[in-house]
């Protein structure tokens, strides 16, 4: 009974199938299980991203425009869901932040199911470039740029038709989405410009934290984008729902959406994303700090 319970329980134990572990085995395994704990490094990280955007370069357009044009409709559910949640909660001032839960589902969607979403290629289409510093990288990446972009639009553009012209939401639903399509339009040309930077900073951030917590991808997603809606910032494809969903249905004209949102979006998406999170991120393990 006595050999049993040493059997079971080996630690202190000395005998042949149970050998005392030395000071420097002990140490080691302690050292082992702390490496396994740590976060990843910055260079580690950057390694990671740089992959995924060397591999989403190589993708044929075709590849890239379908990837593409499925995220912009799936960002258009992050409207549907705010809506509902707006629609179904008192006037009160604390309706906003739970509303805003549902500003992230399209993003979640879009996480989650791989596919390409502009603010997010901010950051991994410019990672390789930043890296080979070649011309044929630079025009690689305005080449997915464009199409990503091009296609994110019309999906967004698709969805805002079905919300307008179908009868799939209701006349009180349809109303409280040209509210949000209002809303999202309201800032001017500065205020739109400054509100869209952080909103590209922190998308470009999903794929830059997303290797340090690969099973929190969801998690990452939500509070990220939740900060962009709560914060009331402007994000090119998610805005672009809410916009087009005013224009189509005659509240808005084109001119508010190209001029008034969509452009001032873009430039300040795109330097959140490419000029801040991408090289700001590339820079600290260019010059080693980020060992």
């Amino acid at each position: 009974m006595a050999n049993d319970e040493r059997r079971a329980n080996p630690e202190g134990t000395d005998n042949e199938d149970f050998p005392r572990e030395s000071p420097e085995e002990a140490k080691k395994r302690d050292n082992e299980a702390a490496e396994q704990r740590r976060a990843l490094s910055a260079q580690v990280v950057h390694g990671a991203v740089l992959k995924e955007g060397e591999e989403e370069l190589e993708r044929a357009s075709s590849a890239l425009a379908w990837s593409a044009l499925a995220a912009g409709i799936s960002m258009g559910f992050s409207l549907v869901a705010e809506g509902v949640l707006r629609n179904h909660l008192p006037d009160a001032p604390w309706r906003l932040l739970v509303a805003k839960f549902g500003y992230a589902l399209g993003f979640i969607l879009v996480v989650l199911g791989r596919q390409r979403l502009y603010t997010e290629d901010t950051l991994t289409a410019v990672i390789p470039v930043l890296d080979k510093k070649s011309m044929s990288a630079f025009m690689n990446m305005l080449r997915l740029w464009g199409i990503v972009l091009a296609a994110n639009v019309v999906g967004a553009a698709l969805f805002a038709l079905f919300v307008v012209h179908t009868r799939a939401f209701s006349p009180e639903m349809q109303a409280t989405f040209v509210d949000i399509g209002r809303d999202a339009a309201r800032p001017d040309l500065l205020a739109m410009f400054l509100k869209a930077m952080p909103a590209g900073w922190l998308i470009a951030m999903i794929p830059w934290v997303g290797p340090s917590a690969p099973d929190s991808r969801l998690w990452i997603a939500l509070i990220l984008a939740y900060a962009v809606g709560v914060a009331e910032f402007s994000h090119i494809i998610a805005g672009s729902v809410e916009v087009l969903v005013g224009v189509f249905s005659g509240a808005l004209s084109w001119g508010t959406f190209w001029v008034r949102f969509f452009l001032p979006t873009l430039v300040g998406n795109t330097i959140g994303g490419a000029l801040f999170v991408a090289t700001l991120g590339h820079a600290q393990v260019e010059s080693g700090e980020g060992k």
